[in-house]
């Protein structure tokens, strides 16, 4: 396993959302009321970039098709469409003054 780092510390924020790719793995964190989720950072249901969807009250909303996540674990509450996966959601991992996550070396997709 290696770590990943993805943030400072000192960065993070309520409200903070932010996209980051490690080889073909697109990853979003995200802060709300003090809680931090990383998670898969396209939609499932056709590809989207997740950094531009809404979140409110501990959901995420897919900005293309109104397809939504739970923050706390991915999994899907509301589909319009048909039914797709949940996002996948990945382990906060702190190092020093630093936030990521733990991956083997070589990603699978």
């Amino acid at each position: 396993m290696r770590f990943y780092p993805l943030e400072k510390l000192i960065n993070l924020h309520d409200d903070y959302a932010r996209q980051f790719k490690i080889d073909n793995l697109y990853l979003l964190l995200i802060q709300r009321e003090g809680e931090r989720y990383l998670l898969e950072g396209r939609c499932p249901h056709r590809g989207h970039p997740l950094d531009v969807a809404t979140f409110s009250e501990g959901v995420l909303e897919c900005a293309l098709h109104h397809y939504r996540f739970a923050m706390a674990d991915g999994r899907l509450l509301h589909a319009t469409e048909e039914p797709c996966r949940g996002l996948r959601s990945y382990d906060v991992v702190y190092q020093g003054n630093e936030l990521g996550l733990m991956l083997e070396e070589e990603l699978e997709q």
